[in-house]
């Protein structure tokens, strides 16, 4: 009888996994483009946590921003891509003392992320 090696699929596809997943950041272009994607996709969780933290609901928040609650919503809403930053500043304002809105900007070619706190 002729011994046949047993294939290990789960652990095959663990590391095709892991080689895609590299490759998403495999250069600097890909990596900024990468992180600016996760950026986006968090910041609805971000601004919703926030205004939990300040302990206000979405209707408190939209009555300070002179907005409807299905504004805060959609502002809120995991996919929303239509922020402006006055419009970020106005909700960071919005939710009160101890909150502040963070924009970083970096150059493609370099590490190092220049960060500032914009006052809103």
């Amino acid at each position: 009888m002729a011994t046949e090696t047993k294939r290990d699929l789960i652990k095959e596809g663990q590391q095709d996994y892991q080689e895609w997943r590299a490759s998403l950041v495999d250069t600097p272009e890909k990596k900024a483009l990468y992180e600016e994607i996760a950026a986006k996709s968090d910041l609805w969780l971000q601004l919703a946590e926030a205004r939990q933290a300040a302990g206000l609901t979405q209707r408190q928040l939209a009555k300070r921003l002179g907005v409807s609650q299905a504004q805060v919503a959609r502002i809120e809403k995991r996919g929303y891509e239509c922020y402006t930053l006055n419009s970020l500043r106005r909700y960071v304002k919005a939710l009160g003392e101890g909150f502040s809105l963070e924009v970083r900007v970096q150059q493609l070619r370099h590490e190092e992320p220049f960060s500032v706190t914009v006052n809103p």
